[in-house]
């Protein structure tokens, strides 16, 4: 068993990017500069945001971080989105998800200019995916993908099955594993909480892309010798005997689990750290489709 440690796969991310920064400013060239737009103060989205300000930081990316009132109204955020497409100093920016109820969060996503769209939400983007041409892709299924191809793993011909139907990891990772080309190839099954007896298909998986958020849902029995698997889910798990009083914890049983996979991420540390990596390589390539343009 190999872990495939997102971790230190997206340090390596970060310093190749680091890299190419320092080249742009020695070539007196804009840096790449992204923007996090977050609304009120839910304690995780702090958490996320905080850790991509800290990381544009690490690698030279100028940063701004967007902080609005828990109350703000849909009107007044559809502006806010507007000043920020507009802002030629920005290649581009995120809205940290979710929003709060009183604002419908894919009318905001639909608002933002799909060139600065570096989450990779947008319907624009999400179809030139689709199409396989050049644009952003959603940032943990990039992450997957990136983690796949540094470590070798075989995709073409095999039969890969995708736990969770969601717009942000499930349905893009459908089609990322199915695209022509390496990491891809693959013949894509996309169950989900309708799917009767998903076991008869992980237990013939070559590899498993669980984001269901349900803790330690995939078991031994339900996978075959050899299988690789990806665990997205990370849930709160409570935890009395923890100094913090809880353990994060992933879809998949990793004690047991890990025992038959040739290859898994493991949680945290797995998959987490590739989707703020990924979401740098985006806001850099934002940078560089504005210069050419």
């Amino acid at each position: 068993m190999q872990l495939l440690d997102g971790k230190k796969t997206a340090e390596d991310i970060k310093s190749e990017i680091a890299i190419q920064v320092q080249k742009m400013k020695a070539d007196g060239q804009k840096v790449p500069h992204l923007a996090a737009v977050l609304v009120g103060s839910n304690g995780a989205s702090l958490t996320y945001v905080g850790s991509k300000v800290r990381s544009c930081q690490q690698i030279g990316f100028e940063s701004t971080l967007v902080s609005l009132a828990e109350d703000i109204s849909e009107v007044e955020l559809l502006a806010k989105i507007k000043d920020l497409n507009e802002d030629d100093e920005l290649d581009g920016f995120i809205v940290q998800l979710p929003l709060p109820k009183h604002i419908d969060e894919q009318k905001i996503l639909m608002a933002i200019d799909p060139d600065k769209d570096v989450d990779g939400f947008h319907p624009t983007n999400f179809g030139k995916m689709a199409l396989e041409m050049e644009t952003f892709l959603p940032a943990t299924p990039y992450g997957i993908m990136e983690l796949l191809e540094r470590y070798k793993v075989e995709t073409a011909g095999k039969h890969t099955v995708v736990i969770g139907r969601s717009h942000i990891v499930g349905r893009p990772m459908s089609i990322l594993m199915s695209r022509k080309g390496y990491p891809g190839d693959s013949t894509v099954t996309l169950t989900h909480s309708r799917t009767k007896n998903i076991e008869e298909y992980t237990k013939n998986a070559d590899i498993i892309i669980t984001a269901l958020g349900v803790p330690n849902y995939l078991k031994a029995d339900m996978v075959k010798e050899g299988v690789v698997v990806i665990d997205v889910g990370i849930t709160r798990v409570e935890d009395s005997s923890h100094p913090k009083g809880y353990v994060i914890t992933g879809d998949v049983d990793f004690e047991n689990v890990s025992k038959k996979a040739s290859f898994i991420t493991p949680v945290p540390g797995g998959v987490g750290p590739m989707t703020i990596a990924m979401l740098l390589k985006n806001t850099l390539l934002a940078r560089e489709m504005k210069r050419n343009k």
